[in-house]
């Protein structure tokens, strides 16, 4: 990315700005903030009942967790739906292709230069989420799966915002198309797979069971594989693991009850994460393809 002139210019226009290190501040603030409450609220609880509450330091590496994963999800798209579609605004889309870069060089340009920017944030947070290594609750594994998460999460949100820009001439339309696509993969899946759930319920509900009979179990059918390409279902899954009752309301396990298991429920976290690295490499090779100027001038 270093020798990409896109990428070097967004990033060299972000590091001379104010607003990237009051953005850092502020986060972090925010975050430090709730860590030094937590860790008060610990002590004062020793100091009354002379005992130790782990859980409340694996509740403040989840509010940390969220806070960023719902960063990535939501902010990354704003940063590159307008990244495209403002430079055709700008007029200034046609100048960047007088020179030597290809349409993959604004998009990846674009893009990585997003991405750096919310890394950048998650990376200044890690001394708050490195205060649970202290007690013992967390490993490097668990920070490093995580850590994976938010990257494919951040890529996968990026790239649908980065599609649309591409694909629509104004960014009020790219807004409108990359948040469409992002509440389908997240609320749509979700809601699909609850109504499917309770309609299961109602007809198990229903039925008329013989003396020793078992029950089955409720259960959304084929649809739970729709919550592969949903970034907050895999993240709940991974949180539902490091921190106990952390997630229970969005765990995929809920849908799958009564349903044979196989190697996708017993892999979920692995098999999502590159369904969506797979649906990000897509977006990005559609937004290039409509982006490419001789697409443009044969149309």
């Amino acid at each position: 990315m270093k020798s990409n002139p896109v990428y070097r210019r967004e990033m060299t226009v972000r590091a001379r700005s104010f607003r990237m290190p009051f953005i850092i501040l502020c986060f972090n603030g925010i975050l430090a903030a709730a860590a030094l409450l937590n860790m008060y609220s610990a002590v004062a609880q020793v100091r009354i009942s002379a005992s130790i509450q782990y859980t409340s330091f694996l509740q403040l590496y989840a509010f940390v967790a969220i806070l960023e994963f719902f960063l990535l999800m939501f902010i990354m798209p704003a940063l590159t739906t307008g990244s495209i579609s403002g430079e055709r605004e700008r007029r200034t889309l046609e100048l960047l292709f007088t020179t030597k870069m290809t349409s993959g060089d604004i998009v990846m340009g674009k893009l990585f230069s997003a991405l750096s920017q919310l890394l950048v944030l998650v990376v200044s947070s890690f001394p708050v989420l490195l205060l649970t290594f202290v007690y013992g609750s967390m490993d490097f594994m668990d920070l490093g799966l995580l850590f994976l998460c938010f990257v494919v999460t951040a890529v996968f949100s990026g790239g649908i915002g980065i599609f649309a820009s591409s694909l629509m001439r104004r960014s009020t339309f790219s807004n409108v198309c990359t948040y469409g696509l992002l509440l389908l993969s997240v609320a749509g899946t979700y809601m699909v797979n609850l109504f499917l759930y309770n309609m299961s319920q109602m007809q198990i509900d229903n039925m008329v069971f013989r003396l020793g009979e078992s029950r089955p179990a409720a259960n959304s059918g084929a649809a739970v594989y729709l919550l592969l390409i949903n970034p907050m279902v895999t993240f709940a899954e991974i949180l539902g693991e490091q921190v106990t009752g952390g997630a229970e309301w969005f765990s995929v396990k809920r849908f799958l009850e009564g349903s044979p298991g196989g190697f996708i429920a017993s892999h979920w976290v692995l098999v999502s994460l590159l369904v969506q690295s797979a649906l990000a490499v897509f977006f990005v090779r559609g937004a290039i393809y409509f982006l490419n100027p001789a697409r443009n001038e044969k149309k």
